[in-house]
């Protein structure tokens, strides 16, 4: 079901984490395309858990463009522009990435938290919250104490979020995301999945989604022929000729 209450007739699942870049680029793309399609109110979205390093520590040392230059085998100046590149990207899309403050950190809990979130209707409103929390106000994503204030805010219970982050609840949704990840070949994020039959890979640019979009919809909504007696036809032009 939407928000509103009405049958979802779409579902598109995407997969990423919450410490993914591109991820909340993508995210902003397929907003716009999403908001400019004629039927956006008949589409549910449904975040899926994507661990980019599920061996991560509760929070890593060290500076993000070293961080960067490590994994990549990058000199120190050539992960500088990448990270600038990828703010002003951002920026592009009214966006504020501050790579000098981000902390970055083990997701498996911010996950866990989301999938809690989609229990209680807010699992959008918590994922761009993370997502914000994490690449400009340099909230350490992977300690619970800063995960409990962000989900407070979005107008979760505090009680029943502590309770999520002290046991193990959730854990198995992760999991389960991240095994359909592998199912569907999925190897890197974000990935968009429409009714399990159109996907869309990386942060592309809002065109290509609303173009999905409508391919998704036109599929599911072909066109039935209303005519005379079991469907006939009336008379036409076609191939260069007339009925007569």
């Amino acid at each position: 079901m939407t928000p509103d209450g009405l049958e979802s007739v779409m579902q598109v699942e995407i997969w990423s984490d919450v410490v993914c870049p591109w991820c909340y680029i993508g995210k902003r793309r397929f907003e716009r395309a999403l908001d400019a399609f004629a039927h956006c109110d008949e589409v549910t979205i449904v975040w899926r858990s994507f661990e980019l390093d599920r061996n991560a520590p509760a929070e890593r040392t060290g500076s993000y463009a070293e961080m960067l230059g490590r994994k990549y085998g990058m000199p120190p100046e050539r992960a500088e522009r990448t990270l600038q590149h990828m703010t002003d990207v951002a920026a592009e899309e009214g966006l504020e990435f501050d790579f000098g403050g981000v902390r970055p950190g083990n997701t498996f809990d911010a996950h866990r938290l989301l999938h809690f979130a989609a229990t209680r209707g807010r699992q959008e409103e918590l994922k761009e919250r993370f997502l914000r929390a994490y690449f400009t106000d340099g909230a350490p994503v992977g300690d619970p104490e800063a995960l409990v204030p962000l989900a407070v805010e979005v107008g979760l219970d505090e009680a029943e979020v502590r309770g999520v982050l002290a046991g193990d609840a959730f854990g198995d949704h992760v999991r389960a995301d991240e095994a359909a990840a592998e199912e569907l070949d999925i190897t890197g994020v974000p990935f968009f999945v429409i009714d399990r039959k159109f996907a869309v890979s990386g942060a592309q640019d809002t065109e290509v989604f609303a173009r999905a979009l409508d391919r998704a919809w036109t599929k599911s909504h072909p066109l039935e022929m209303v005519g005379g007696p079991e469907g006939a036809g009336g008379e036409d032009c076609a191939d260069g000729s007339c009925a007569v």
